[in-house]
């Protein structure tokens, strides 16, 4: 029998945050079986745990949702790894996944006593096209937005750290909060874009604690909104430097961001962005994560 875990990621409270089913010992499993088990869970992301087939990586994992298989996930391999440290007892230290689109990702297990953070280093940020007028306006109108809600203190821009997202930045976390978006709308607008999710946040958190108050939107792969999101956040944190939107001393910015509220899912992301040595933008997010329960996978 294989060993199914239900984790919850990005924080320490059961049943908050982003849940991610994991799959323990996937080898031999189709894609079929793989996307089934996906799409009976209904989680956005369900992760299956292979094994290594080269010595550059110490393990392989995929990604599916429930209708398609996803390069990467932030808070899947968060899920990932932190099912790995209960199911084996491993201790603090770092490894290398490599996901099933071949990018390599350092991974670090960070133990102290019944307390696990996983903290995982996303691809370099990719910054794509910036959404030209009519685009923002499809956009917003697909939101249920105004366009009276935009910031418009940075463009809106699809980034990518492994997968991509059109990232926005409204004034408020009301504004937010408010979205009422049009799935269908936003899956029409993912096909002209070539990018299928859209992050959108706010500064206007009212708390020092928190940089950015999230939401986030995929309905083109069977997301209709995702709790907590690694690789919305990732991207967010090399935009915020990119764009000069907040002091980033030495080229290094720290935050915490929360996202989730509106589901009633609460989570919080740290991101850490630094400057490479030719100017890149390297990322990684970190956070808690929960068991919500442990079961045998009869496959």
């Amino acid at each position: 029998m294989r060993v199914l875990y239900q984790i919850d990621a990005f924080t320490p409270t059961p049943f908050h945050g982003n849940p991610a089913g994991v799959v323990l010992c996937a080898d031999g499993l189709t894609d079929a079986q793989m996307l089934s088990v996906a799409r009976e869970l209904n989680h956005s992301e369900t992760a299956f745990v292979l094994s290594a087939d080269g010595t550059d990586h110490d393990l392989r994992v995929r990604f599916f949702t429930p209708t398609t298989e996803v390069p990467t996930c932030g808070h899947a391999t968060v899920a990932t790894h932190f099912a790995r440290a209960l199911e084996y007892g491993l201790p603090s230290g770092d490894l290398v996944q490599k996901t099933g689109s071949g990018l390599l990702q350092r991974v670090r297990i960070d133990r102290q006593g019944d307390r696990v953070r996983i903290g995982m280093h996303q691809g370099a940020a990719v910054f794509g096209p910036e959404l030209d007028t009519r685009q923002v306006g499809r956009l917003l109108r697909a939101l249920g937005a105004a366009p009276g809600d935009l910031a418009g203190n940075a463009p809106v821009q699809v980034v990518s750290t492994g997968h991509g997202k059109v990232l926005a930045e409204l004034r408020s976390r009301a504004a937010v909060d408010a979205l009422r978006p049009d799935p269908s709308a936003l899956t029409a607008l993912s096909h002209d874009l070539g990018t299928n999710g859209y992050f959108v946040f706010t500064r206007d958190t009212g708390t020092q604690e928190l940089l950015t108050w999230s939401r986030m939107f995929a309905p083109a792969i069977g997301i209709i909104e995702d709790p907590v999101t690694g690789n919305g956040h990732g991207p967010l944190g090399a935009y915020l430097l990119r764009h000069g939107v907040v002091p980033a001393p030495g080229g290094r910015l720290s935050f915490t961001g929360r996202q989730g509220e509106a589901l009633g899912r609460p989570g919080d992301v740290r991101v850490d962005v630094e400057t490479g040595p030719h100017g890149e933008l390297l990322v990684r997010v970190t956070g808690a994560a929960a068991t919500a329960w442990r079961a045998e996978l009869p496959l």
